[in-house]
């Protein structure tokens, strides 16, 4: 399984932005996506998942109502649109695969190259 994300930048505080992550080569232990995130200094948190199968989406605290997560099934491609960001959602944000049990989780199998998201006051 292949994961290339892409779409992070400078947003102001309040503003949004749209990441996406195609998959490639998907097989049951990768059936859930998930996109996490770490911030300097910080650890590697659970952000959001969602599987291709239809399981509902499933989201950190801090970003329930702000966040949402959807695929493309045609497209093979998880997109993770943020509306009101805040300068604590600044970090990488990695997309990764994973079987069932990786929902809500920080434990996935295959891992995509990080974006950075840097959100101004």
């Amino acid at each position: 399984v292949q994961l290339q994300a892409s779409g992070g930048g400078l947003v102001q505080a309040g503003g949004s932005l749209r990441l996406s992550c195609a998959a490639s080569g998907r097989t049951f232990s990768s059936n859930v996506m998930g996109w996490l995130r770490q911030a300097p200094g910080k650890e590697r948190e659970f952000v959001a998942a969602i599987s291709w199968s239809g399981y509902s989406a499933y989201y950190a605290d801090s970003v329930k109502g702000r966040f949402t997560i959807s695929t493309d099934n045609a497209k093979n491609t998880v997109y993770l649109q943020m509306n009101s960001l805040k300068p604590e959602d600044t970090a990488v944000y990695y997309c990764a695969a994973g079987p069932p049990s990786s929902y809500g989780s920080r434990s996935y199998l295959y891992w995509g190259q990080g974006t950075l998201v840097t959100v101004s006051s």
